[in-house]
Protein backbone atom coordinates (compact mmCIF):
# COMPACT_ATOMS: atom_id res chain seq x y z
CA UNK A 1 0.00 0.00 0.00
CA UNK A 2 0.97 3.37 -0.86
CA UNK A 3 1.97 6.02 1.95
CA UNK A 4 -0.99 7.86 0.12
CA UNK A 5 -3.52 5.20 0.41
CA UNK A 6 -2.90 4.90 3.61
CA UNK A 7 -3.11 8.27 5.02
CA UNK A 8 -6.89 8.78 6.78
CA UNK A 9 -9.74 9.74 4.27
CA UNK A 10 -11.07 13.24 5.13
CA UNK A 11 -14.97 13.94 4.90
CA UNK A 12 -16.83 17.31 3.82
CA UNK A 13 -19.09 19.03 6.16
CA UNK A 14 -22.05 20.31 3.14
CA UNK A 15 -25.21 21.43 2.26
CA UNK A 16 -27.22 19.48 -0.52
CA UNK A 17 -27.38 22.84 -2.53
CA UNK A 18 -23.45 22.90 -2.24
CA UNK A 19 -23.46 19.17 -3.00
CA UNK A 20 -25.35 19.33 -5.99
CA UNK A 21 -24.28 22.74 -7.33
CA UNK A 22 -20.31 22.84 -6.35
CA UNK A 23 -18.54 21.98 -9.23
CA UNK A 24 -16.63 18.66 -8.53
CA UNK A 25 -17.96 18.49 -5.06
CA UNK A 26 -20.02 15.19 -5.86
CA UNK A 27 -17.15 14.00 -7.29
CA UNK A 28 -14.54 14.40 -4.47
CA UNK A 29 -17.42 12.68 -2.35
CA UNK A 30 -17.72 10.24 -4.41
CA UNK A 31 -14.53 9.32 -5.69
CA UNK A 32 -12.87 8.61 -2.19
CA UNK A 33 -16.58 7.55 -0.86
CA UNK A 34 -15.95 10.12 1.99
CA UNK A 35 -17.99 10.44 5.26
CA UNK A 36 -20.36 13.48 4.69
CA UNK A 37 -21.82 15.64 7.14
CA UNK A 38 -25.05 17.60 5.82
CA UNK A 39 -26.00 20.60 7.35
CA UNK A 40 -29.18 21.17 6.10
CA UNK A 41 -31.15 20.42 9.53
CA UNK A 42 -29.60 23.51 11.19
CA UNK A 43 -31.43 26.56 9.32
CA UNK A 44 -34.24 27.63 11.97
CA UNK A 45 -37.32 26.63 10.73
CA UNK A 46 -36.24 23.71 8.59
CA UNK A 47 -37.12 21.00 10.88
CA UNK A 48 -40.49 22.52 11.34
CA UNK A 49 -41.29 22.37 7.38
CA UNK A 50 -40.56 18.83 6.57
CA UNK A 51 -37.69 17.04 8.45
CA UNK A 52 -38.55 13.82 6.08
CA UNK A 53 -38.10 15.62 2.71
CA UNK A 54 -34.57 16.89 3.87
CA UNK A 55 -33.96 13.08 4.21
CA UNK A 56 -35.26 12.44 1.10
CA UNK A 57 -33.49 15.01 -0.86
CA UNK A 58 -30.51 13.48 0.99
CA UNK A 59 -31.36 9.95 -0.36
CA UNK A 60 -31.40 11.03 -3.45
CA UNK A 61 -28.29 13.15 -3.70
CA UNK A 62 -25.99 10.75 -2.42
CA UNK A 63 -27.17 7.63 -4.48
CA UNK A 64 -23.79 5.90 -5.38
CA UNK A 65 -22.14 7.24 -1.98
CA UNK A 66 -20.47 4.57 -0.17
CA UNK A 67 -19.13 6.74 2.70
CA UNK A 68 -20.73 7.05 6.23
CA UNK A 69 -23.59 9.58 6.03
CA UNK A 70 -24.38 12.20 9.22
CA UNK A 71 -25.49 15.53 10.00
CA UNK A 72 -25.04 18.76 11.76
CA UNK A 73 -28.12 18.89 14.44
CA UNK A 74 -29.74 22.03 14.76
CA UNK A 75 -28.36 24.60 17.13
CA UNK A 76 -29.38 28.12 17.14
CA UNK A 77 -31.68 29.35 20.46
CA UNK A 78 -31.27 25.35 21.46
CA UNK A 79 -29.04 24.94 24.41
CA UNK A 80 -28.80 21.55 25.51
CA UNK A 81 -29.30 22.72 29.28
CA UNK A 82 -31.61 24.86 29.06
CA UNK A 83 -33.40 25.52 32.34
CA UNK A 84 -37.04 26.07 31.04
CA UNK A 85 -38.83 22.76 30.74
CA UNK A 86 -41.24 23.83 28.34
CA UNK A 87 -38.21 25.31 26.10
CA UNK A 88 -36.13 21.65 26.92
CA UNK A 89 -39.56 20.25 24.99
CA UNK A 90 -39.25 22.04 21.97
CA UNK A 91 -35.22 21.43 21.90
CA UNK A 92 -36.08 17.81 21.83
CA UNK A 93 -38.73 17.35 19.53
CA UNK A 94 -36.20 20.14 16.99
CA UNK A 95 -33.24 16.91 18.17
CA UNK A 96 -35.76 14.00 17.66
CA UNK A 97 -36.94 15.22 14.31
CA UNK A 98 -33.12 15.52 13.18
CA UNK A 99 -32.31 11.72 13.76
CA UNK A 100 -34.97 10.55 12.15
CA UNK A 101 -34.46 12.67 9.16
CA UNK A 102 -30.71 11.27 9.21
CA UNK A 103 -32.37 7.62 9.27
CA UNK A 104 -34.64 8.27 6.56
CA UNK A 105 -31.86 10.21 4.41
CA UNK A 106 -29.12 7.30 5.49
CA UNK A 107 -32.15 4.41 4.95
CA UNK A 108 -30.47 0.70 4.04
CA UNK A 109 -26.85 2.54 5.23
CA UNK A 110 -24.92 3.46 7.85
CA UNK A 111 -26.72 6.39 9.83
CA UNK A 112 -23.42 7.65 11.62
CA UNK A 113 -23.58 10.81 13.66
CA UNK A 114 -25.60 14.01 14.44
CA UNK A 115 -23.23 16.75 15.97
CA UNK A 116 -24.54 18.47 18.85
CA UNK A 117 -22.98 21.44 21.07
CA UNK A 118 -21.48 21.83 24.47
CA UNK A 119 -23.29 23.34 26.91
CA UNK A 120 -19.97 24.64 28.74
CA UNK A 121 -19.15 28.25 28.19
CA UNK A 122 -15.97 30.94 29.01
CA UNK A 123 -18.36 31.88 31.95
CA UNK A 124 -18.65 28.99 32.95
CA UNK A 125 -14.93 28.28 32.80
CA UNK A 126 -13.98 31.55 34.63
CA UNK A 127 -17.07 31.31 37.58
CA UNK A 128 -15.49 27.31 38.49
CA UNK A 129 -15.01 27.67 42.28
CA UNK A 130 -17.21 30.35 43.01
CA UNK A 131 -20.66 31.36 44.09
CA UNK A 132 -21.83 30.82 40.36
CA UNK A 133 -20.21 27.59 39.82
CA UNK A 134 -22.74 25.43 37.78
CA UNK A 135 -20.93 22.16 37.29
CA UNK A 136 -24.10 20.00 38.69
CA UNK A 137 -27.00 21.93 37.04
CA UNK A 138 -25.04 21.68 33.70
CA UNK A 139 -24.83 17.60 34.04
CA UNK A 140 -28.38 17.60 35.62
CA UNK A 141 -29.95 19.63 33.00
CA UNK A 142 -28.05 18.23 30.09
CA UNK A 143 -29.09 14.97 31.18
CA UNK A 144 -32.57 16.18 31.21
CA UNK A 145 -32.81 17.23 27.86
CA UNK A 146 -30.94 14.84 26.24
CA UNK A 147 -31.73 11.49 27.77
CA UNK A 148 -34.72 10.37 25.19
CA UNK A 149 -32.52 11.97 22.41
CA UNK A 150 -29.67 8.86 23.51
CA UNK A 151 -32.35 6.43 23.46
CA UNK A 152 -33.41 7.53 20.14
CA UNK A 153 -29.83 7.55 19.12
CA UNK A 154 -29.37 4.01 20.31
CA UNK A 155 -32.48 2.24 18.36
CA UNK A 156 -31.06 4.17 15.35
CA UNK A 157 -27.46 3.41 15.40
CA UNK A 158 -26.56 6.84 15.58
CA UNK A 159 -23.56 8.29 17.82
CA UNK A 160 -24.48 11.88 19.14
CA UNK A 161 -21.12 13.75 19.87
CA UNK A 162 -21.11 16.92 21.86
CA UNK A 163 -18.62 19.40 19.96
CA UNK A 164 -16.43 22.21 21.98
CA UNK A 165 -17.31 25.35 21.42
CA UNK A 166 -15.87 27.83 24.58
CA UNK A 167 -15.20 24.94 25.56
CA UNK A 168 -11.75 25.88 28.25
CA UNK A 169 -11.41 22.31 29.94
CA UNK A 170 -11.51 19.54 27.46
CA UNK A 171 -11.91 17.05 30.23
CA UNK A 172 -15.61 18.20 31.21
CA UNK A 173 -17.47 17.62 27.86
CA UNK A 174 -14.96 14.11 27.80
CA UNK A 175 -16.59 13.52 31.55
CA UNK A 176 -19.96 14.28 30.20
CA UNK A 177 -20.42 12.29 27.75
CA UNK A 178 -19.12 9.46 29.70
CA UNK A 179 -22.19 10.12 32.24
CA UNK A 180 -24.55 8.66 29.75
CA UNK A 181 -23.10 5.59 30.16
CA UNK A 182 -24.03 5.01 26.74
CA UNK A 183 -21.78 3.86 22.98
CA UNK A 184 -24.03 6.58 21.17
CA UNK A 185 -22.70 9.48 22.67
CA UNK A 186 -19.29 10.72 21.89
CA UNK A 187 -17.09 13.41 21.71
CA UNK A 188 -16.43 15.86 18.81
CA UNK A 189 -13.15 18.13 18.60
CA UNK A 190 -13.93 21.60 16.66
CA UNK A 191 -10.08 22.26 15.69
CA UNK A 192 -10.74 25.72 14.97
CA UNK A 193 -13.07 26.78 18.43
CA UNK A 194 -10.25 24.71 20.41
CA UNK A 195 -7.64 27.35 18.65
CA UNK A 196 -9.98 29.95 19.58
CA UNK A 197 -10.26 29.39 22.84
CA UNK A 198 -6.26 28.37 23.48
CA UNK A 199 -5.28 31.46 21.93
CA UNK A 200 -8.16 33.93 23.36
CA UNK A 201 -9.37 32.04 27.07
CA UNK A 202 -6.34 30.18 27.96
CA UNK A 203 -7.75 26.82 26.75
CA UNK A 204 -4.74 24.42 26.43
CA UNK A 205 -3.97 23.62 22.69
CA UNK A 206 -5.49 21.71 19.50
CA UNK A 207 -3.39 18.27 20.40
CA UNK A 208 -4.14 18.74 24.09
CA UNK A 209 -7.97 18.29 23.67
CA UNK A 210 -7.52 15.21 21.04
CA UNK A 211 -5.38 13.71 23.86
CA UNK A 212 -8.24 14.58 26.74
CA UNK A 213 -10.73 13.10 24.53
CA UNK A 214 -8.95 9.90 24.02
CA UNK A 215 -11.14 6.84 22.66
CA UNK A 216 -13.87 9.05 23.57
CA UNK A 217 -13.25 10.99 20.25
CA UNK A 218 -15.18 9.80 17.42
CA UNK A 219 -15.38 12.92 15.01
CA UNK A 220 -13.58 15.93 14.25
CA UNK A 221 -14.14 19.07 12.45
CA UNK A 222 -11.08 20.23 10.41
CA UNK A 223 -10.88 24.21 9.69
CA UNK A 224 -7.61 26.25 10.25
CA UNK A 225 -8.02 29.42 12.17
CA UNK A 226 -6.05 32.13 13.75
CA UNK A 227 -7.30 31.81 17.33
CA UNK A 228 -9.25 35.50 17.15
CA UNK A 229 -12.47 34.06 16.45
CA UNK A 230 -14.53 31.08 14.47
CA UNK A 231 -12.61 31.15 10.85
CA UNK A 232 -13.18 28.23 9.26
CA UNK A 233 -10.62 28.42 6.84
CA UNK A 234 -9.12 26.09 4.54
CA UNK A 235 -6.09 23.99 6.26
CA UNK A 236 -2.69 26.03 5.94
CA UNK A 237 -4.20 29.66 6.15
CA UNK A 238 -4.66 29.67 9.79
CA UNK A 239 -1.70 29.10 13.05
CA UNK A 240 -3.31 25.53 14.12
CA UNK A 241 -0.11 23.07 14.62
CA UNK A 242 -1.36 20.14 12.43
CA UNK A 243 1.17 17.97 12.50
CA UNK A 244 1.01 17.90 16.51
CA UNK A 245 -2.80 17.55 16.25
CA UNK A 246 -2.55 14.73 13.62
CA UNK A 247 0.32 13.31 16.04
CA UNK A 248 -2.07 12.89 18.88
CA UNK A 249 -4.61 11.34 16.31
CA UNK A 250 -2.39 9.05 15.38
CA UNK A 251 -1.95 7.89 18.62
CA UNK A 252 -5.60 6.74 19.10
CA UNK A 253 -6.45 2.92 18.67
CA UNK A 254 -9.57 3.87 16.39
CA UNK A 255 -9.05 6.96 14.10
CA UNK A 256 -12.27 9.53 14.23
CA UNK A 257 -13.54 10.50 11.19
CA UNK A 258 -12.60 13.41 9.91
CA UNK A 259 -15.06 15.94 8.26
CA UNK A 260 -13.37 19.19 6.87
CA UNK A 261 -15.52 22.06 7.88
CA UNK A 262 -15.03 25.23 6.34
CA UNK A 263 -16.88 28.78 5.81
CA UNK A 264 -16.66 28.27 1.70
CA UNK A 265 -16.76 24.45 0.75
CA UNK A 266 -14.78 25.02 -2.41
CA UNK A 267 -11.61 25.13 -0.03
CA UNK A 268 -12.04 21.92 0.96
CA UNK A 269 -9.94 20.70 -2.71
CA UNK A 270 -7.25 22.71 -1.95
CA UNK A 271 -7.27 21.68 2.10
CA UNK A 272 -6.99 17.83 1.24
CA UNK A 273 -4.09 18.45 -1.18
CA UNK A 274 -2.19 20.50 1.50
CA UNK A 275 -2.53 17.92 4.21
CA UNK A 276 -1.82 15.19 1.48
CA UNK A 277 1.05 16.82 0.85
CA UNK A 278 2.46 17.04 4.86
CA UNK A 279 1.55 13.50 4.49
CA UNK A 280 -1.25 13.92 7.15
CA UNK A 281 -4.37 12.80 5.02
CA UNK A 282 -6.05 12.90 1.83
Amino acid sequence: MSRTNSLPVLGVALTLDELEGVEGLKAFVLGADRDVEVRDFIPVGAIGQDWRAIGRRGRAALQGHRGRIGIHGPYEGLLVDTPDPEVRAIVQRRFLDALDGLAVMAEGREAAHMVLHSPYTTWHAHNRSTEWDDCAGILARTHATLTPVVRRAEALGVTLVLENCEDVDPAERVALAASFGSAAVAVSIDTGHAQYAHRATGAPPVDAFVRAAGARLAHVHVQDADGWGDRHWPIGQGNIAWPAVFAALAGLAVMPRLILELADVRGVFASARWLEAQGLAR
